[in-house]
């Protein structure tokens, strides 16, 4: 079994699963993997007679703590060399995740945390996933909602993007849908779940599927939040 593999595994479980403590299919890892049923089932063995998952068949899988241990690793490296890619080398944000994913396997921790500390020990990603430091979890502590479920005319700020395709990333960074960035929903239109978003003196229509995606910080009181009805259809 290659490293590489290994890890790609491990990672895509450990994204799937999130902060749940659900099993994750093996339907759900081929079609995110995009490969064969038979072939995760084979791959979920070898995985468990290294004692980094844990499979119960026609149930799923859960990492163990030294599985999770690797997943972590791996995610902080690709991570840190994104930022590395577009903070040092000047590549757009766009670009980077398929570099990275080439990187993440061949670069050693020793270096990554190097590039982290003249990076200037980062906090988070160039699309505003958190970089925690050398042997913490990833678990992102921010109170965050989906775009889709935010209220109307609320000031919110875009705090990260989940995966997405690079022509999406394009789409948002030329309409100033970027980490940090200060956003209001104007408008929903229930039929189709996309959003009339205002950033800046300028309105962009995101559809459901892309608004989906897109994580903010509330600037805004419990209250308003239970009161106004948000969600994407």
């Amino acid at each position: 079994m290659s490293s590489r593999a290994l890890q790609d595994y491990l990672k895509t479980i450990y994204k799937l699963a999130g902060d749940s403590t659900s099993a994750v299919s093996t339907s759900a890892l081929a079609e995110r993997l995009g490969v064969a049923a038979p072939s995760v089932s084979g791959m979920m063995k070898k995985l468990a007679a290294e004692g980094l998952i844990e499979h119960v068949p026609y149930q799923g899988v859960h990492l163990t703590d030294k599985g999770r241990r690797v997943a972590v690793e791996t995610i902080r490296k690709h991570r840190i060399v994104e930022q590395f890619l577009v903070q040092v080398l000047g590549l757009t944000w766009d670009e980077v995740d398929a570099e990275a994913e080439i990187l993440e396997h061949c670069v050693s921790s020793r270096v990554v945390n190097r590039m982290w500390e003249v990076l200037g020990r980062p906090v988070s990603d160039p699309h505003g996933s958190p970089i925690p430091p050398p042997d913490e979890d990833l678990h992102d502590a921010r109170r965050l909602c989906s775009l889709c479920d935010a209220p109307l005319h609320v000031s919110l700020r875009l705090a990260r993007l989940s995966e997405r395709l690079p022509e999406e990333l394009r789409y948002l960074a030329e309409r100033g849908l970027v980490p940090g960035a200060s956003v209001s929903i104007e408008e929903r239109v229930p039929s189709s779940g996309a959003l009339m978003v205002r950033v800046g003196e300028r309105l962009h229509v995101l559809d459901a599927l892309l608004a989906q995606a897109l994580m903010v910080d509330a600037i805004m009181t419990d209250a308003v939040l239970g009161e106004e009805d948000g969600g994407c259809t």
